[in-house]
């Protein structure tokens, strides 16, 4: 790869559009690369920079695409922030190489920023790591509110998402927004499940903090049918059928258990529930259609399924 790059930019005559289909039999990587960097770096920048934006715009294969976005990663400016965002959008595949070239941007965090709201899956891990890597105040409000957004993957990042974001600083105040409380619920709730993938509740040294503050906020909050159910999920991941890998000797999480559990008795908080699973909330659906969530008092009187 880095080979026909190098006899590309050696002919001060070739035209970027001769790379086009040049890369579909050998292994372009979608991660940053040090050899498509070193190439980049042996010729003119100017040219390596149209060149990579030629590609990017108008190549017809994924691998093309790839290595013009790679070139643009090495030597783009800010002016590229608008492709870079365009083609990062196909998150799965570009992302990787999209969020490593905005990092390097001035800038960088507010278009991660635009990008984090618009993909997922593996896309939005590489995003949410590039903001996190960055530690860029200004991506605080978004981490501390946005970055979980239900998906298994989100397991890769959320230690990172709670150091860079200060979590167990910000949960111990007393003004903390409703939005906080609730991606609080869904950081910890990812980290009862997060082995091999990041930081695990029992791993992560500010737990016991950050329940305690997140059921302070609960209280404080009131019911609705979200926060229900990862109340609900919270009480049954650390009980006994919990991940041990993840959350370790269940005795340790036993009095934030019992305080979710007698939150999810409450009467305002039932009612909230029910209320929700008559509007046909996903969420509570999918809670009452397992046996723990049958178990609650607020579906415990509901006709059998």
């Amino acid at each position: 790869m880095a080979l026909i790059l190098d006899g590309h930019f050696a002919r001060s005559a070739s035209l970027p559009s001769e790379l086009a289909g040049a890369f579909n039999d050998v292994h372009v990587p979608i991660h940053p690369d040090e050899h498509i960097a070193a190439a980049a770096g042996r010729a003119d920048t100017q040219r390596v920079r149209d060149t990579g934006r030629w590609l990017v715009r108008h190549g017809t294969d994924r691998w093309s695409v790839t290595v013009g976005l790679s070139l643009v990663a090495a030597v783009g400016t800010v002016d590229d922030i608008p492709l870079i965002q365009t083609i990062g959008l196909l998150s799965d595949h570009f992302g990787p190489l999209a969020a490593h070239a905005l990092e390097g941007l001035p800038g960088g965090t507010g278009a991660l920023l635009w990008l984090a709201d618009r993909v997922a899956g593996w896309g939005r891990v590489y995003v949410v790591e590039a903001l996190c890597r960055l530690g860029d105040p200004i991506a605080r409000p978004w981490l501390l509110r946005s970055a979980c957004d239900g998906d298994f993957l989100n397991a890769y990042f959320v230690g990172s998402v709670a150091r860079a974001a200060g979590l167990h600083e910000v949960v111990a105040g007393l003004d903390v927004d409703d939005e906080i409380t609730d991606h609080t619920g869904r950081l910890l709730l990812v980290m009862t499940y997060s082995q091999g993938m990041g930081t695990t509740l029992a791993s992560y040294p500010h737990a016991e903090a950050v329940l305690a503050a997140h059921l302070r906020h609960l209280r404080r909050s009131g019911p609705s049918g979200s926060r229900y159910c990862i109340a609900a999920w919270l009480a049954s991941s650390l009980g006994e059928g919990s991940d041990r890998g993840s959350v370790g000797p269940v005795r340790r999480w036993q009095p934030y258990r019992d305080d979710y559990l007698a939150l999810l008795r409450r009467d305002d908080w039932c009612e909230a529930a029910r209320d929700a699973l008559a509007a046909g909330d996903p969420g509570v659906v999918r809670l009452v259609e397992t046996a723990s969530g049958r178990r609650l008092r607020a579906f415990a009187d509901l006709p059998d399924l």
